[in-house]
């Protein structure tokens, strides 16, 4: 007898959508039937034609615990992830205190996050000064990849230079590492933000103009140099602009190992967002032009650009402030968006691209996870996968609003956001983790490992 039958389901892959009927035991997928074989289980739910989608991965989030916990922690933004149809998040080593740099690091968040989520998750490693030697111990530990920016990160963590760059990818190829890059031109940023700031120029558009699109192109072209030069691999975190996307569509013609993510708030929004309407629009890289989102879009749909993440990255709302000394370059530059991920992408995609489900079940769910190395468990509702599923209800009407978000400080760019089609249930290993917006389990989410 199986542990759960899910019946009646619009079975979303990457190739099709078949109407299947779904069987788990031990919290793997153990069968995909016809509709017409309906075996014993212990619990049958039949979702009546609405759409079962593989989980998703969001490779990129920023949940903040350790440290900046102010901000989010892994308790309200797991929940706030499973409501939005998320089973997998991979967490950011910085805005954590002290930042994941080591093994011993790596092992003690580990150990302080046992019991706080309901999905699972894994842990991006750091790529600072000085710790080229703690990577190897890093990996074994089970990091799924290295972040590295290009420019200043901030408190509690460092960005490297080219030179390093170099080294760093020369060592992580020893085991098969990923580096992860924020790709914005240092040089190019502190100039422009020092000379702005100082003559009294802080404006949103002022911001903007200070991170203008040829800081990215140029940060991603000394990448793909280096990636030509060493052989390592790269993942172009964030991408914001065509222009990046069309340097990454290159080197993946040359047959470099190079993957790229993008957000949907640089689809959805533009930089008029940012200047209209507020800092909840602040993000690095900044949002760009509605020309500039439309064209992105195409790259979502070739395949250039291999995931759809949320770069969840929450604060309170004074430090979304503009009122300061430093204006607009001093409120915190981040928007939170894992819950909202899947609808709007859904909406937009599905409803007003008129796209095959199937591009959500490879750019939200697949794709990050073959990146990330937990492909044949995440990713895919297949035979011998864990049973991570979400029950999509096409024709479910929503509108985004402050009161539905979990997140610990509930505000988001995405407010005010409407569409039809929400996720409505959320499995993680064959157990129902959310009912119409509502967790139904306790925070039983794993630490995931690289295959």
């Amino acid at each position: 007898m199986f542990d759960l039958l899910i019946k009646n389901a619009r079975v979303v892959t990457e190739e099709a959508v078949q109407k299947k009927n779904v069987a788990v035991k031990d919290g793997i997928i153990a069968a995909i039937l016809p509709c017409s074989e309906v075996p014993e289980a212990e619990k049958t739910e039949d979702i009546s034609d609405k759409y079962l989608l593989p989980g998703g991965v969001d490779d990129h989030v920023h949940f903040n615990e350790p440290g900046y916990t102010w901000r989010e922690d892994f308790a309200h933004a797991s929940s706030a992830a499973a409501i939005g149809g998320i089973t997998t998040v991979i967490d950011m080593p910085m805005q954590n205190e002290p930042a994941v740099a080591d093994a011993e690091i790596f092992q003690k968040k580990e150990v302080l996050l046992q019991g706080k989520s309901v999905i699972d998750y894994g842990f991006w490693g750091a790529l600072v000064h000085t710790n080229e030697d703690a990577l190897a111990g890093m990996d074994k530990e089970g990091a799924l990849a290295f972040k590295c920016f290009m420019c200043d990160p901030g408190k509690s963590y460092t960005e490297l230079r080219l030179t390093e760059i170099e080294k760093v990818l020369i060592r992580l190829k020893t085991f098969d590492g990923l580096a992860g890059f924020h790709c914005e031109d240092y040089e190019m940023i502190k100039t422009m933000e020092t000379a702005k700031i100082a003559a009294g120029k802080i404006s949103r558009k002022d911001y903007l103009e200070a991170r203008p699109p040829k800081a990215e192109i140029k940060a991603v072209r000394a990448i793909l140099s280096l990636v030509r030069k060493t052989g390592g691999k790269a993942h172009i975190c964030h991408v914001s602009h065509p222009a990046v996307a069309a340097l990454v569509r290159e080197a993946k013609a040359e047959g470099l190992a190079v993957t790229a993510e993008t957000c949907m708030h640089y689809l959805l929004f533009t930089e008029r967002d940012l200047i209209d309407k507020g800092t909840l629009f602040k993000c690095s890289p900044p949002l760009r032009t509605a020309e500039n989102a439309e064209e992105l879009w195409h790259y979502v749909l070739d395949g250039t650009i291999d995931c759809i993440c949320s770069d969840h990255s929450p604060a309170k709302l004074e430090e979304k402030a503009e009122d300061g000394p430093y204006g607009t370059f001093g409120a915190w530059g981040g928007i939170s968006g894992v819950q909202s991920g899947m609808q709007t992408f859904w909406n937009y995609a599905v409803n007003k691209k008129h796209v095959s489900p199937s591009l959500l079940a490879k750019a939200l769910c697949a794709n990050p996870a073959r990146i990330f190395g937990i492909y044949e468990r995440k990713g895919a509702v297949k035979a011998g996968f864990d049973a991570d599923f979400v029950v999509l209800d096409a024709d479910a009407d929503w509108e985004i609003t402050a009161e539905s978000l979990a997140y610990k400080n509930k505000i988001s760019a995405f407010c005010g956001q409407k569409g039809k089609g929400l996720p409505v249930m959320t499995f993680v290993r064959g157990r129902l983790v959310c009912k119409n917006g509502k967790i139904e389990a306790p925070s039983t989410g794993r630490l995931l490992r690289k295959n």
